[in-house]
């Protein structure tokens, strides 16, 4: 199985709980759908070469015993996000690439994704020549005691409380938020 075709299972499965809107309006059920179409008309769309855009993969990294959350300080947009990027083609689902980018860019070994698959659907412009990151969010959780390493893509990680996050991160790291302490 290709990573599109898994992909594709994955998104045919995503129940996105409650009528949460994307900082574009689309809600959850419509950008899943919009996720599908642009994979059966792309057979590149998870790969940074599509120009109509491509799926990414991301992790918000959760420690719920401590109630907070690490955010990477991103080296290129200096805003505060969920680990995540590009789908590699040593990645062999969604899921593997979401922790693969949440390992590298936190140093923390040992994550694990919260059960029950994507947490959250967020579609972003980016510029050209790509137009598009059709994320795919995830929430990893951190083992007790885990001790994080900034990568070369961060500026900066730091450990937020819940409460923290709105005055730090957008709107859709927020939503993410609240997603995954729905689940957990």
């Amino acid at each position: 199985m290709t990573l599109h075709d898994d992909a594709t299972l994955v998104l045919k499965g995503y129940a996105p709980e409650g009528p949460a809107d994307d900082a574009i309006g689309d809600g959850q059920t419509e950008l899943r759908q919009a996720y599908l179409d642009h994979l059966a008309l792309h057979a590149d769309g998870m790969w940074k070469a599509c120009g109509a855009g491509h799926l990414t993969a991301s992790a918000l990294v959760i420690a719920p015993e401590r109630e907070k959350v690490l955010l990477t300080l991103h080296r290129k947009l200096r805003m505060w996000l969920q680990m995540g990027g590009h789908c590699e083609e040593r990645d062999a689902t969604l899921e593997a690439a979401a922790l693969r980018e949440a390992t590298e860019e936190s140093g923390i070994t040992g994550l694990t994704l919260l059960p029950g698959g994507p947490v959250r659907l967020d579609r972003h412009p980016i510029p050209s020549p790509c137009h598009w990151h059709l994320d795919v969010q995830y929430a990893a959780l951190a083992p007790a005691g885990a001790a994080e390493r900034i990568s070369e893509e961060s500026l900066e990680l730091r450990w937020f409380g819940y409460e923290e996050v709105a005055s730090v991160a957008d709107a859709s790291v927020v939503r993410l938020l609240e997603a995954a302490r729905a689940r957990l």
